[in-house]
């Protein structure tokens, strides 16, 4: 797995992938605060994955301590990853002994810096890099640090651009990505049952058709943090399309086929990522009604 950040660039100047793969998404219920407890559930999930033949499976956001602010900032040694951190090694065996990568969502301390962080185990059981939450949502921001940059994963010639869950409902965000050449922009999530459902069947199929690329959402099930998560983890097409949805309130690994033809056709019937003019070169026009 080859791991660069994100910079935006022209559009359309990465190769389509060659061959398909296969991605799943995991829900389940976060242990408040017990990373042991998160960990040995990541284990066996990514085994599931595996079984399933998928090269990657995503986690919700930080589905290792739960979503759990009070928690986390009260102990951030417990419930908060470290570098070289021990409680990972459950992971890392399952990931190594099966060859499939992960996305585990975590909160990560950094010296006395907290984030909200995307953990990129590879197949190898390697600790390949964190992508840190770059939107932080209004009550997070007393606690953690934003991101300072994007991060695209490159896995079997696909690249992934990933997000963490506020980071899809800004467009940017994912065109960041997709200019970047991506082909499936990929957020482990938080979000909850009324308006966060709302929101998330609004957001990913709009990212999704907006950059012709597939979204990948994994969705926090039960209570965690004092939210009622939706669960409904999902895939969706680069039209914007439903591939695989979970259902709403129980432990679940759904996958999905990226499938290299599919994204050409669709960029081809929906050229907007091809089309997109640079609209901050010059200064708008503005016009005086009277």
């Amino acid at each position: 797995m080859k791991i660069m950040t994100v910079q935006a660039g022209r559009p359309g100047v990465q190769p389509l992938p060659s061959h398909p793969i296969r991605i799943a998404a995991a829900q389940a219920q976060a242990q408040a605060g017990d990373i042991e407890a998160n960990a040995a559930t990541v284990a066996g999930m990514v085994r599931e994955a595996a079984r399933a033949g998928a090269r990657l499976v995503v986690f919700p956001e930080k589905f290792l301590s739960g979503y759990e602010p009070d928690l986390i900032q009260a102990d951030p040694r417990r419930c908060a990853v470290q570098p070289d951190d021990p409680r990972l090694a459950p992971i890392a065996g399952a990931c190594r002994e099966t060859g499939t990568a992960a996305l585990v969502g975590a909160a990560f301390q950094d010296q006395d810096d907290l984030y909200v962080s995307a953990l990129v185990m590879g197949a190898n059981g390697e600790l390949v890099t964190r992508y840190d939450k770059q939107h932080l949502f209004k009550s997070e921001r007393k606690i953690y640090r934003a991101g300072a940059a994007g991060c695209t994963l490159e896995l079997g010639g696909w690249r992934l651009g990933l997000g963490i869950c506020y980071d899809s409902g800004f467009p940017e965000h994912a065109r960041a990505a997709a200019l970047d050449g991506c082909h499936a922009y990929v957020v482990g999530g938080l979000f909850s049952v009324g308006n966060g459902y709302h929101e998330s069947r609004t957001w990913f199929p709009a990212r999704a058709l907006d950059n012709t690329c597939y979204a990948v959402l994994a969705n926090h099930i039960g209570t965690t943090g004092g939210w009622n998560a939706c669960g409904s983890s999902a895939v969706w097409g680069p039209d914007g399309r439903p591939l695989a949805e979970a259902g709403p309130d129980q432990p679940e690994l759904i996958t999905a086929d990226l499938d290299p033809q599919v994204l050409l056709a669709v960029r081809d019937a929906e050229p907007m990522l091809r089309d997109l003019r640079d609209t901050t070169a010059r200064p708008r026009a503005r016009h005086r009604l009277t």
